[in-house]
């Protein structure tokens, strides 16, 4: 059976979610989501100081476990851009990625996206292909990554946020999905392949849980719909500033600025711009257009896991880190 969730991209086109032999069947068809392609169905998976009143605040508020929102918000009031870097959990290893979320968070990391490797990412491109596919060549679990985020969610400052596709989620039970992931330390949710008509569903579970459910809003968004995607999203609206899935481009398009506008007035939660970020020029660039978040991803994650050994990784992957961070202060 072809899977058929897709990100949706305009209204009137969204799927039905329901169990089916423990599988996601779609009764109705999905829009298309830019470059995301049908793939057959796979198995589910397996079971920098600023001397600042409010700058204290927000170190204060992240000692204690501080909401996604509350992290948010606080640079928002700093006029401070948040740095939120993507990894995917057990690429190149466990203690490996462990050891990288713990310095990207020394290094000033906002909110840590963790990605729970599956088998048909849909929302991702080559790179971040390769690392999922790695992730579940070591034969990582969801369980795995539950207790990776369990070890090092309460030595770091940074809100994790969970990067994970809706079939594992669907298998396991949400319910039960939700309760294990904020006993686990992580503080929200990011689900790309769930449309906004079935996001409230999943957004109103996960808040019962103390999870915050970000939303993502892409080029070809109508104005309405991208309001209305900004009042569901909890935490920050995911801007994703390209047509197409993740991965490293050359240059931001320009109508990116404009993007960043319009959401803008949209709402008063933070923007944060992702998919195609990789330079410390580009990041600049976002934060010079007005984003309050960047988001990088592949590029971290080719550091990290294509390096020759996971020491050298640590240190290329730190190195672009300190540089996108450099790069957005003000």
């Amino acid at each position: 059976m072809a899977s058929s969730l897709r990100l949706a991209a305009a209204p009137g086109q969204a799927t039905v979610l329901t169990r089916k032999g423990g599988h996601l069947a779609v009764l109705r068809p999905a829009p298309r989501f830019a470059a995301f392609q049908s793939r057959p169905r796979c198995a589910a998976l397996r079971p920098v100081m600023v001397a600042s009143a409010e700058s204290a605040a927000l170190e204060g508020a992240q000692a204690r476990g501080a909401s996604i929102t509350d992290t948010m918000q606080a640079l928002k009031r700093e006029g401070r851009v948040a740095f939120i870097p993507f990894l995917v959990a057990c690429d190149p290893d466990r203690d490996t990625t462990v050891e990288a979320i713990r310095r990207l968070d020394a290094l000033g990391a906002s909110v840590i996206e963790l990605g729970v490797p599956y088998c048909d990412p849909v929302a991702d491109g080559p790179v971040i292909q390769a690392a999922a596919t790695r992730g579940l060549a070591h034969g990582t679990t969801l369980d795995d990554v539950l207790g990776l985020v369990a070890e090092v969610a309460p030595t770091i400052k940074a809100p994790i946020l969970l990067f994970v596709y809706f079939n594992p989620i669907l298998t396991r039970g949400l319910e039960k999905f939700c309760a294990q992931a904020i006993a686990a330390g992580a503080k929200g949710l990011l689900v790309p392949d769930i449309p906004l008509e079935e996001a409230s569903a999943v957004a109103d579970v996960a808040a019962a849980h103390g999870l915050e459910l970000v939303l993502l809003t892409t080029p070809t968004t109508p104005p309405e719909r991208m309001q209305a995607i900004a009042r569901r999203s909890s935490g920050f609206v995911y801007l994703v500033s390209i047509t197409g899935v993740t991965g490293v481009k050359e240059a931001m398009e320009a109508r990116v600025e404009g993007l960043i506008a319009e959401l803008q007035r949209q709402t008063d939660k933070p923007v944060a711009v992702g998919f195609g970020v990789s330079r410390p020029d580009q990041a600049r660039q976002l934060a010079g257009w007005g984003a309050e978040g960047v988001i990088v991803g592949s590029a971290l994650v080719r550091a990290l896991g294509e390096a020759a050994s996971p020491a050298e990784g640590l240190d290329a992957m730190a190195e672009l880190a300190a540089s996108l961070v450099q790069a957005i202060q003000k």
